[in-house]
């Protein structure tokens, strides 16, 4: 039998995809990794036979953002699916270059408003592409804190934190995973979590919801199998991933990503997805992204 893995090729999610891969590959199933942000596979996953040997990675862009992005898609997100389960949760986090944010005495979140609102325009974020969860981070904040500061779109989340880090860009509101390292070795400093309260991760960072109730946008990701896949076999995919979701090693690997492992039933993953779907048609429409 051929088992089929299609996973993201970069970024964030190509760190989140070893896991899948190493469970994928003790059962004799071949991981391949695909370009194109996550979307080539997830349209493969939603195109093969219901047979069980072909599962893929779901996650926010592909699933809840991508629909209201683009007129069309080759998928339905919602009805071409079978979830499997949640994997992991990541926060997004306003991060700020540490000499910039010397230079112009910001410490916190407070002083960071202080300061844009102050100086409309003179700040700039960078993201990994128009209609990005970091782009969408970024507008929705702006908005809400009534500040404005110019947006400027990368190919991907590790280009827009190297301009952060060479002075190009201010500030972005990417996940904490594509962050971290730079968090870590005090090149930048984390200013606010992007999640309702703040991640355990972070502990002493404040959540934005803090200052402005109801902002939250936050990186997932998940397992899908195609819509007709039978519920026995969906199940039997459950218990092998949750499994190994639950296991001391796998939690260690994730937190060294600050990564949180979210395990859950299938109707638990099917209800967040369609919940994400609804929700982010209003963040994408107030956000102003536009693809095509």
């Amino acid at each position: 039998m051929d088992r089929r893995l299609f996973l993201h090729a970069t970024g964030a999610a190509a760190a989140v995809a070893a896991f899948p891969s190493l469970v994928f590959a003790q059962a004799g199933g071949k991981p391949i990794r695909l370009g194109g942000g996550g979307g080539i596979g997830v349209d493969l996953v939603a195109k093969a036979p219901p047979d069980g040997l072909t599962i893929g990675m779901a996650a926010v862009a592909m699933h809840a953002i991508n629909p209201w992005l683009f007129k069309k898609l080759p998928y339905d997100a919602i009805k071409d699916f079978a979830p499997i389960t949640q994997m992991v949760r990541i926060p997004n986090v306003l991060v700020m270059n540490a000499e910039t944010a010397k230079r112009l005495n910001i410490t916190d979140l407070k002083s960071f408003l202080a300061y844009a609102k102050a100086n409309p325009a003179k700040l700039s974020y960078a993201s990994g592409g128009n209609g990005s969860g970091g782009h969408l981070a970024g507008e929705v904040f702006k908005s809400k804190a009534g500040i404005y500061a110019v947006h400027i779109p990368y190919n991907g989340g590790a280009p827009s934190q190297l301009a952060m880090l060479s002075g190009t860009v201010d500030y972005t509101l990417d996940n904490l995973a594509t962050s971290g390292a730079n968090i870590r070795a005090g090149k930048v400093i984390p200013l606010a979590v992007t999640t309702p309260q703040r991640s355990p991760l972070l502990p002493n960072v404040p959540a934005i919801a803090e200052t402005y109730p109801g902002f939250e946008i936050d990186t997932w990701w998940g397992l899908i199998a195609p819509a007709a896949t039978p519920k026995d076999v969906v199940a039997r995919l459950n218990k092998a991933f949750v499994g190994a979701l639950e296991s001391a090693e796998i939690k260690t690997k994730f937190a060294g990503m600050m990564a949180e492992p979210v395990p859950t039933t299938p109707e638990q993953f099917a209800d967040l997805i369609k919940r994400e779907y609804t929700r982010y048609e209003g963040v994408v429409k107030a956000s102003g992204a536009k693809v095509d």
